[in-house]
């Protein structure tokens, strides 16, 4: 008898919460205008409906924390908590300790959906690439998502081979670089968008307001209700497809279901944010290590570990670049890529 996987325990739950409370605690606070943390804390009360409380800031304080910070930091702890939530799904479905949303080409397939749709926004008669992004951004990115991830599975099992981590990697990595070409080619043909795409490539938060967290937060929740609701499947897709159909699990529906969820929530943090690497792998191989391997304990501290460790890369950017901010995906490549060479070399100790 296999032993019953270890639920989530309260106190990696409260630290998950008091992570995602410092992290917009400290992203609202400091900027090229401090404020005072306490205040920061008192005003957010006051949003509560029928809390009045005197936080001691100015009305321009409150204007900078309500209307560009607040919308930019809720936007950081949404797509980062997706990105890992994605990121630990496709690692349980996949059984593939390196599967990610950009290393399995997801996250190219869903940068080309919202690059056509920016070059054929501005190409369309009075067109303005710089607007604010339309609401079927999301699903167009959904879409380029779900193509790329189909390719890299199909791929990887090409010729009869089995879906190695090494073979479903290098699927990914062709799927990205064929999707790349063509977004290239989308280019190549819409010239007056290549300033914006190529900010949006390197990740971004900085132009993010209320209209951004609305037009991702329908997809959030849609997407962290379907995987969470799934963490006991993932935690019995674990031993294999036909231990979980002796257990009454349907393997094939429930990891369909899994892939198209996550493909959704990584297409809509990529139409919002642009291309930000790494976040999928640092935080569930970080949560697995330190809160046991059981997908119960390592999705919902995904979530919350997620979008603090975002947050906070979005507020190093903001204060280590100075004048011109550092990109966010810049940032968390800095910290992915050695992240990422332990796990490779970890997990090709484990597989000889």
């Amino acid at each position: 008898m296999r032993p019953r996987p270890a639920g989530l325990r309260v106190g990696w739950l409260a630290g998950g919460v008091l992570a995602v409370v410092v992290a917009l605690i400290a992203g609202l606070a400091v900027g090229s205008v401090s404020l005072p943390p306490g205040g920061v804390a008192l005003e957010l009360l006051n949003l509560l409906p029928g809390v009045r409380l005197h936080s001691g800031l100015s009305e321009r304080e409150v204007a900078i924390l309500t209307e560009l910070r607040l919308p930019r930091v809720v936007l950081g702890l949404l797509v980062g908590g997706m990105l890992a939530l994605a990121g630990a799904a496709y690692q349980g479905v996949f059984r593939n300790p390196l599967a990610d949303p950009h290393l399995l080409g997801v996250a190219a397939g869903a940068g080309l959906g919202v690059t056509a749709v920016i070059s054929l926004r501005a190409g369309a008669p009075g067109g303005d690439a710089t607007a604010k992004l339309p609401l079927g951004v999301p699903m167009a990115a959904f879409a380029g998502a779900l193509l790329a991830v189909a390719l890299t599975w199909l791929l990887g099992a090409s010729g009869g081979r089995d879906r190695t981590p090494s073979t479903l990697i290098l699927s990914g990595v062709a799927v990205s670089s064929f999707l790349a070409a063509g977004q290239t080619y989308l280019l190549q043909q819409n010239v007056e968008t290549l300033r914006e795409v190529y900010s949006w490539l390197l990740g971004r938060l900085a132009t993010a307001g209320w209209h951004d967290v609305l037009l991702v937060l329908p997809y959030a929740v849609v997407t962290g209700a379907i995987v969470l609701s799934q963490r006991r499947e993932l935690d019995v897709l674990t031993v294999g497809d036909e231990e979980a159909s002796a257990l009454g699990l349907h393997p094939q529906r429930s990891r369909y279901l899994l892939i198209v969820a996550a493909s959704l929530g990584t297409a809509a943090a990529v139409s919002v944010s642009g291309l930000i690497g790494f976040v999928g792998i640092i935080v569930p191989h970080t949560m697995r290590l330190l809160a046991g391997p059981s997908y119960r304990s390592i999705l919902p501290l995904s979530v919350l570990f997620g979008g603090a460790f975002l947050a906070l890369a979005d507020l190093l950017g903001r204060v280590a670049g100075g004048q011109a901010e550092i990109p966010i995906g810049v940032v968390t490549a800095f910290f992915g890529a050695p992240f990422f060479i332990v796990v490779l070399r970890t997990s090709r100790r484990v597989a000889a």
